[in-house]
């Protein structure tokens, strides 16, 4: 029972975190190139390399880029024709290694 609450409220969290960075998007124009050139600059600029990556709307990728060096992360969407556009970024990015807890353990 933990868990699927555990579940509900990381769910909740994350939409909150889609929907912010929609309305943050809907009142400024995203930065869009060609993917390659998008990475190449998060590589050269920053030192950012990929760190994850996931399955969007409408088949976009949506891919998470930091640098365990500077602390900077930027997230990016790309969409089925190529074109990826900067969605959010900031600092202080860490990795963590977090595990989930046993199964039938609520703490």
């Amino acid at each position: 029972m933990m868990m699927k609450t555990y579940f509900f409220a990381l769910s909740l969290g994350l939409g909150g975190v889609l929907w912010t960075t929609q309305n943050a998007n809907a009142q400024q124009q995203p930065a869009c190139a060609d993917r390659q050139v998008v990475v190449e600059r998060l590589q050269s600029r920053y030192g950012e390399v990929r760190q994850s990556i996931g399955l969007g709307q409408n088949n976009s990728v949506v891919e998470m880029f930091a640098s365990p060096t500077t602390g900077t992360w930027t997230i990016v969407v790309t969409t089925s024709a190529g074109i990826s556009c900067l969605v959010a970024s900031g600092e202080s990015w860490e990795r963590v290694a977090e595990q989930l807890p046993a199964q039938g353990n609520d703490a």
